[in-house]
């Protein structure tokens, strides 16, 4: 009968380890899979917001010469003064 008590004290030390080990490793997956989904929406986000970013660079490309057109502008600008003067104006 001692030896009965023995086992029995035994097994519920194991089955209180395993039952407390599967509680946390539900709980651990239950916090990381919606980490996991939101990391994987940021990275679907991520990817459209590069995307309309090398757009934006595309379409504004030409106003790296915007400092050429503006020189330019002002030596015609000058130029049509000095005509204006010349012609009397």
């Amino acid at each position: 009968m001692l030896e009965t008590v023995t086992e029995s004290a035994s097994t519920t030390g194991w089955v209180i380890g395993y039952t407390i080990g599967v509680v946390v490793v539900l709980v651990v997956v239950a916090l990381v899979v919606p980490i996991l989904l939101l990391a994987a929406s940021i990275g679907k986000e991520a990817k459209m917001i590069n995307d309309s970013l090398t757009q934006s660079v595309h379409n504004t490309a030409a106003l790296k010469e915007l400092r050429t057109t503006i020189d330019h502008a002002e030596v015609i600008v000058a130029g049509l003064a000095r005509g204006r003067t010349r012609l009397g104006g």
